[in-house]
């Protein structure tokens, strides 16, 4: 495998940024490891970082270039700050950055197939929310996506029906200060969206820890899109908000993905 730290500008952002990606390789006498490239253009998986994160996060955290060596599958792990991989009120153009602008690019720098059936996108908690939004935001391009203990009732979240008062600010800054519930912002919606719209639907997957203070968001979201036609793989058992979980299911969403038959 081969791992690359890009640094480059971004026309949308108006900044300089970065992302870090892995490409297959194929090797026959690197000790330890059993690389697998499949072509000239590789599958790809846009990993998502968390809210307190960067794009160095899930190397940093869990074995991912081990894990997809075996499976010719590229990955690209962007950055998008505390973001919440949106267009925001007051700050970046994060939505239009990582939907058009860093897929065009990283598939300009780097071997990356073009084909909907070979593009995936999966994130951790916040980055859950931004995986399931781009799945069902842009069917067309993305075939599959995942969310590993998702803020997938961003909604609920906005408003703090508990306790208004306690609203935080940081949201105003990323969504307004308008109720979400309704808009593109909403997962709920989308899913609604996604399955009245014509064109082809993405596959899902969702798990989350039965201790993890966002699992009320993940039943949530699983019985909306119970009511939908989406096909949804939901998994949920012990486990907390925590590195862990994730690289132990990490490996679970690289088992699920449909990549194509050798």
């Amino acid at each position: 495998m081969a791992l690359i730290e890009c640094r480059f500008y971004s026309e949308v952002l108006g900044l300089s940024t970065s992302m870090h990606v892995i490409l297959p390789q194929q090797t026959t006498s690197q000790i330890g490891m059993n690389n697998m490239a499949r072509g000239t253009r590789h599958p790809v998986l846009f990993l998502l970082h968390g809210l307190s994160d960067d794009d160095s996060i899930w190397l940093r955290r869990t074995s991912i270039e081990r894990y997809v060596a075996e499976l010719g599958l590229a990955v690209v792990m962007p950055q998008v700050h505390r973001s919440f991989y949106t267009d925001m009120a007051d700050g970046g153009r994060y939505w239009t950055f990582i939907s058009e602008e860093l897929p065009a690019l990283a598939r300009s720098f780097f071997p990356l197939s073009h084909d909907r059936a070979d593009n995936f996108v999966a994130g951790l908690s916040m980055g859950g929310y931004g995986a399931m939004k781009l799945g069902l935001r842009r069917p067309d391009a993305f075939s599959a996506a995942a969310s590993l203990s998702g803020a997938l009732d961003m909604a609920h979240h906005f408003m703090n029906w508990e306790d208004p008062t306690q609203r935080t600010p940081e949201y105003d800054l990323i969504f307004g200060k308008d109720d979400i519930s309704g808009t593109p912002n909403d997962l709920l919606w989308l899913l609604e969206d996604c399955d009245r719209s014509p064109g082809p639907k993405p596959l899902l997957y969702q798990c989350c820890g039965t201790e993890d203070f966002l699992y009320r968001d993940n039943v949530t979201f699983r019985e909306a899109c119970s009511r939908t036609s989406l096909d949804l793989t939901y998994e949920e058992g012990p486990g907390g908000h925590t590195w862990d979980y994730w690289d132990a299911k990490i490996q679970d969403v690289l088992a699920w993905l449909p990549l194509k038959k050798r």
